[in-house]
């Protein structure tokens, strides 16, 4: 599914415009991004959580030479589903 499909779904669930959807869309992602970036959590119960981690620097090999790079620290976001949305997808 892309976000088209995904505004059509929701417009048609939550009986509103496709316009509407897509702005309660990019509404939502855009909150959950800037909360990320500050570096909270977001936690939707029963669907997931998103949030930061952070990669330590490290060593590394360039696949075409062999040889050894440093690879940075970073920061990174990720998602941990929830329990009820693990047991649906099973």
């Amino acid at each position: 599914m892309n976000r088209e499909e995904l505004i059509t779904e929701v417009a048609k669930k939550a009986k509103v415009s496709k316009k509407d959807a897509n702005e309660i869309l990019a509404a939502t992602l855009e909150s959950i991004e800037k909360a990320v970036k500050k570096g909270d959590k977001v936690t939707l119960v029963g669907f997931g959580t998103f949030s930061r981690r952070e990669r330590a620097a490290r060593k590394g090999r360039n696949p075409q030479t062999g040889k050894e790079i440093k690879i940075a620290a970073k920061k990174v976001p990720a998602f941990s589903a929830g329990k009820a949305f693990k047991d649906m997808v099973k």
